[in-house]
């Protein structure tokens, strides 16, 4: 921008308190054509964004199945780990004891059920000869009943005693790393104390939230980008879940993505960014962000109409960050000619024109730092 007059000023606050009559009457203004643009129809894609610390969904907590002392923990954090191995072990004398006395159990109820049995087959053949009453032969028939029912019972209390003597053993219930050990060895450990933390980083989630005014936008299945704090490239995932209710004092929707970390590069914990991008099946006016002002809360841009300048009111719509950008909904025209960057000093009124081709260069207002964010 440049003043024809090359003696004149901008115009100061004695000329801008006349209003548009001063302004009128200032040296015109003389704008580059490429410092007026006219709105562009453009598709603008939608990109809905959320954030949270990455998690392992397949985390195991190995917790003791019996009380005693840890006579060993043969795995350390960090340490991968299979499915089914050994990764201590707890002294289970009093177990063991309790599987012998179990047993010996249920052979004393096996001989006692055997003896009844005998003795009521006797007092059958007897009562076939009517040598004793059919009450007698009746107790003898409740006696083997209540034996085989003690027999059973017996069974079943060392079969719980072996499962628990079985499950007792530190074991590994799923493939991974161990993250976190619990005790040490040595210590007296009780009944569903934690052991040891298990974690599988084959897959991870990130849980965020979306407001719910652009959870209708997003489905399970569509494919996101998540940038990853420590990682150069952002990592392509999939939205696995959307939650059916917004969160209890908040508009927002829990939403959660699945990430394949088949090398392990990635670790719970990190904190990561993911980007939904809507691609915009219309075409919408836009403008230059940098040509949109605002004024006591409303925005605006600049026109050069009938060979002067006019402040418009306008609306905005979506604001597309990459390229530069803003939707404007109302105030402008596909014809206007719309100042592309913002200057200083301008006032409504002001004469203005966009130099041509032909005429000489000159120095732009906006290349020698008069641009101000207004």
């Amino acid at each position: 921008m440049t003043q024809r007059n090359a003696g004149a000023k901008a115009p100061d606050s004695a000329a801008a308190a006349k209003g548009p009559k001063g302004a009128a009457s200032a040296p015109p203004l003389e704008f580059r054509a490429t410092e007026v643009v006219q709105p562009a129809l453009a598709a603008m894609p939608k990109t809905i964004e959320f954030s949270g610390p990455l998690v392992a969904p397949n985390t195991a907590i190995v917790r003791a199945k019996a009380s005693g002392t840890l006579l060993a923990l043969q795995v350390a954090e960090g340490q991968r780990v299979t499915a089914g191995q050994a990764l201590g072990r707890i002294d289970l004398a009093e177990l063991s004891n309790r599987v012998a006395e179990r047993n010996a159990n249920l052979e004393s109820a096996r001989a006692t059920l055997a003896q009844a049995e005998r003795t009521h087959a006797s007092n059958e053949r007897l009562a076939t000869q009517n040598f004793i009453s059919p009450n007698a032969l009746e107790n003898s028939r409740a006696q083997v009943d209540t034996a085989r029912a003690t027999l059973n019972a017996a069974q079943a209390s060392l079969d719980m005693t072996r499962v628990g003597l079985r499950e007792a053993a530190l074991v590994a219930p799923i493939a991974g790393i161990v993250a976190k050990r619990h005790v040490l060895p040595g210590e007296k450990v009780s009944v569903e104390q934690q052991m040891l933390t298990l974690v599988d980083l084959q897959k991870l989630e990130l849980a965020g939230s979306v407001g719910t005014h652009e959870v209708g936008a997003l489905a399970p299945g569509m494919t996101v980008q998540v940038k990853v704090e420590g990682v150069d490239k952002p990592v392509t995932a999939k939205l696995a879940r959307i939650a059916p209710a917004a969160e209890p004092g908040t508009r927002s929707i829990g939403v959660t993505i699945a990430l394949d970390n088949p090398k392990e590069t990635l670790r719970a914990g990190q904190y990561a960014i993911a980007r939904v991008e809507l691609q915009d099946a219309q075409q919408r006016l836009t403008v230059p962000i940098p040509a949109v002002g605002s004024t006591s809360g409303q925005d605006h841009v600049w026109l050069i109409e009938e060979g002067a300048l006019l402040r418009r009111a306008v609306t905005l719509g979506r604001r597309d960050e990459a390229t530069g950008r803003v939707e404007v909904l109302t105030g402008v025209t596909p014809a206007s000619r719309v100042l592309a960057m913002r200057f200083d000093n301008l006032r409504e009124g002001h004469k203005a024109s966009i130099a041509t081709a032909r005429q000489p260069a000159v120095a732009s207002a906006a290349a020698s730092g008069a641009q101000a964010a207004r």
